[in-house]
This record gives C-alpha cells, structure tokens and sequence, in this order.
C-alpha cells in the first residue's frame, strides 16, 4: 500500500506519545492540550482529502501546507499534531516555523516596530500642523509604559487620535511585509522543497544575537512541509498549497498570549493594538485558505468566517 492509498483510506486516529516533534523555532516550547487535539482532529480528516489531489498532482510528490493565524491560537501545537498524523500514516512531513525568518531578533524587531509608530505618529502631528513643546512633553512621558498607543487617552490628549491613526498607517506598511520579513528566503525553501530537494538549509533563530545558524535537514521521504506562521497565508511568497486558517479575535489572542507570556508586555497598549493590524491582515489574506476553523473548533466556510468576523 502507498503512502496515497493510505490517505484514501479510512483514517484511524494513532495513539500520541510523548515524543511529537514541534516546529524548528529554538527555545520554543510547546504544550499540547485537549482542545489542540480536538482542533486537529478535526482539521486533519479534510486535509487529507485535500492532499490526496495535491500530492498526486504535484510532479516531485510533494506538497506544502501552512497553518495561520494570530499570535497564541495554536499554531505551532495544531501543526505538530498534523505531521505527527502524517507521519503515523507514513506520509513523511516535517514542520517548519517561520518565525524563525524575521529581519531582526524579537528585541531589535519589538523596538523598530514602536519606532515606526512613534516616528509616523510624530510626521502625522508635523504635518496636521499640531505639534508643539506640550505635545513632545506628553508623549515622552507616555512612551515609557506605550501610553501613547492607548485608545483611551485620546480623552486627555484630543490631538492623540491623529497621532495614533498616522501611526498605525505607518506601522501597516511594516508589519508582515519584506521589511519585517525575509519572504524570499521563505520563498526559496518552499520552492527547493517542492522541487525535490533532498536537504534544505533551514534558518535557526532564537531570541539572543548569539542564537543564529542553520541547519542542514534531511528530505528523504518528505512528503508535506507543514508551515506554522502568522503569514503563512501571505501573497509576499508563493508555492502554498493546502493553507490551513485557525480563526481568533484580537482579545482571544491577547489572552493567550498573557497566558504564555513569550515576550513579555504582552497585555500592553501597544501589543493590543499589534494584534488588531495583525487580525485585519489575517481577514484579507482569509479567502485563499482551504481549511477554516472557528475559535470553538468547526470547520468554516469563507462566507461563515466572513459573517463571524463581521459581526466581531
């Protein structure tokens, strides 16, 4: 029996062991619980079908996958749990995180991000012709604790929603494009898979200066790579076959991420308002994703997700 003929077959849940691979980001740990379970047992049916088509089609028999969505909704998790699955089946599939291909370190990129929103808030108060001595006060004192990306003290500082809006304007053309983000390099792993290639140089990035390399990662008998990635379903690179959309809202993500607590702020202004640019560039990208799941964990139609998000 191939690999394809067992996809095509009845599928038997395996029994996990406490051996599942996680994604390549270094230092991250991941902790596997009922509902990712739950999420990717439901997923996991449909991908196959999915795959079945695509890996026949595909001339090397090869296939990419990637599992989106905001920051702390599972992705890494649901993505192990899918090549763990794959693997099982004996379909070779190795996870891939892309986390590991920002410009800057997570500090460094933390830092440019609050620079691009000061710095377009600043230019957007210049140029409205708003900007005096008591404005520049205020906002050194505001930006210590990201008081100045905070709603709420547009009440006191009137003139801080035109700082806010350039902002954000400014902040958009930054977050999830080439200036943030390697996409070619993501681009050139995907298409050398999809190629055949029997080892890819894989980036490897941590969270100090110190913590950059690459490994050489054998392919042999790798059918799928499954990418785990807030943009995996990014029009920044190509050659994504099967992406897979775990659907959140802004708050829901928040939550999980003070729960992790991976970067720390996380319940910060500015954070909130990250993952409110993030969320609208999930929903633009969400109409090319072949697999949608709700927070609740049921699979979606892009019209019931377009509804839900209406509706948020």
């Amino acid at each position: 029996m191939t690999d394809l003929d067992r996809l095509t077959a009845p599928w038997q849940e395996p029994a996990l062991s406490g051996t599942i691979a996680q994604g390549d980001m270094p230092g991250d740990k991941i902790c596997i619980t009922e509902e990712h379970i739950h999420k990717a047992r439901t997923i996991y049916p449909a991908l196959r079908e999915l795959l079945v088509r695509q890996l026949g089609e595909s001339p090397s028999g090869r296939a990419v996958v990637t599992v989106c969505g905001g920051s702390g909704v599972g992705k890494s998790e649901i993505a192990s749990l899918i090549s763990y699955y794959l693997n099982a089946e004996g379909v070779g599939a190795y996870t891939l995180s892309g986390d590991n291909y920002p410009r800057r370190y997570p500090e460094q990129n933390d830092a440019e991000r609050r620079r691009v929103f000061r710095d377009g808030g600043l230019k957007g108060l210049v140029v409205n012709g708003i900007y005096r001595g008591e404005q520049a006060q205020a906002l050194r004192a505001l930006w210590p604790e990201d008081g100045d990306a905070a709603p709420e003290n547009v009440a006191r500082y009137p003139w801080l929603a035109t700082y806010q809006q350039a902002g954000k304007n400014a902040l958009r053309g930054y977050l999830g494009t080439e200036k943030e983000i390697d996409f070619d390099q993501v681009g050139h792993i995907v298409s050398d898979f999809k190629q055949g290639a029997p080892t890819l140089y894989l980036k490897r990035m941590g969270r100090t200066p110190e913590e950059l390399w690459y490994d050489a990662v054998d392919m042999t008998g790798k059918r799928v790579l499954v990418i785990e990635w807030t943009h995996g379903n990014s029009d920044r690179y190509e050659g994504v076959d099967i992406p897979v959309l775990l659907n959140s809202t802004p708050a829901e993500t928040l939550a999980h991420r003070q729960a992790r607590n991976r970067d720390g702020r996380a319940d910060s202004p500015f954070t909130t308002m990250v993952l409110e640019l993030e969320q609208q560039m999930l929903r633009a990208q969400a109409h090319k994703a072949r697999i949608i799941l709700s927070k609740s964990g049921e699979l979606m139609t892009y019209e019931q997700y377009a509804c839900l998000m209406a509706q948020a």
